[in-house]
């Protein structure tokens, strides 16, 4: 029985997953927006095209940032500037990431739901909800955290200089290269932030949609049925996305960033990116990428637990 939640949580997150990831490459790039890793973005040095050497120092001019765009936007520059196919960018690292991550935590809250519900009633608490979603999404997320880091860099490759583009090959080669070029620890990089993404997405949004299916069933609002699992993930989509999407944005930062050798990393940890994205971009900047996350997270959550019924009525028989 154990076995059958991890198979079924595996093809449903899967599923989930490869059909909105562009919505959620589109999230990266938005939470990307306004990063940068020079002291003073707003000041750069600038020389005539012609101009008579005088000897002296170039003119500092204030070029104010480029403005912050869209979700719509950025798709249509993406597919612009890169092509349609820019929009699967990283599609099999979501793969290996969903076979991981999140086939372990929903197998691993399957397992906690059944061990946890109250023989009598057949209902679990809202805490104990809670409480299984924390552990399985934290499990999970230590060990899909190097498919996370791939899917992140291979992501937001495309908005990087040419000469500046890591250009992995697949998910595979994005690992190897990682632990070749920069050690096997930075397969973990980020790993503080994903495990407290991961709990807090899995807790609110595992949690949220059996507390709201199971009010909707027992005040007799709808039958058991497709429009109780859709408007119950939907539901249980935007609350994962207001109670994640700012450590989202520190996460994306912490394991995008590049390091060069022999020089300071951008960003020392969680708590030092979190506190410059603030200083630089004010405190709404970790809220950045929302609209592209609730627009991936609803769907997302709607595919994930429409077809997980599903895949359970399948299966119920073995």
């Amino acid at each position: 029985m154990g076995l059958k939640g991890f198979v079924e949580g595996g093809i449903a997150s899967i599923i989930a997953g490869c059909s909105t990831h562009p919505l959620d490459l589109i999230k990266v790039r938005m939470q990307l927006q306004g990063e940068t890793q020079v002291p003073n973005p707003a000041v750069q040095t600038l020389r005539p095209a012609l101009s008579f050497q005088t000897g002296a120092a170039p003119t500092a001019v204030h070029v104010p940032p480029p403005p912050r765009v869209g979700p719509i936007t950025v798709g249509v520059r993406i597919v612009q500037q890169e092509g349609v196919a820019a929009l699967f960018s990283g599609v099999s690292a979501t793969v290996l990431r969903q076979t991981l991550y999140s086939t372990t935590r929903m197998g691993l809250y399957d397992i906690l739901k059944k061990k946890w519900t109250d023989p009598a009633t057949g209902n679990m608490p809202l805490v104990s909800k809670i409480g299984a979603g924390l552990i399985a999404g934290g499990i999970g997320a230590i060990v899909g955290n190097p498919a996370d880091v791939a899917m992140v860099r291979m992501q937001a490759d495309g908005r990087l200089p040419l000469a500046q583009r890591r250009n992995y090959k697949s998910v595979l080669d994005a690992i190897t290269r990682m632990s070749k070029q920069e050690g096997v620890t930075s397969l973990w990089r980020g790993s503080s932030l994903t495990v407290n993404r991961a709990m807090l997405v899995t807790a609110s949004q595992l949690a949220s949609y059996d507390q709201i299916k199971e009010t909707i069933l027992q005040k007799g609002l709808m039958k058991d049925g497709l429009g109780t699992h859709v408007t119950a993930s939907f539901a249980a989509g935007f609350v994962a996305a207001v109670a994640s999407n700012p450590v989202d944005v520190i996460k994306t930062r912490v394991m995008n960033m590049k390091v060069e050798p022999g020089a300071a990393p951008p960003y020392t940890g969680a708590l030092d990116c979190a506190l410059k994205t603030v200083r630089a971009e004010g405190p709404m900047a970790l809220y950045k990428g929302f609209i592209p996350t609730i627009s991936r997270q609803g769907p997302f959550t709607i595919v994930l637990f429409v077809t997980l019924e599903q895949v359970r009525k399948l299966l119920k028989d073995f």
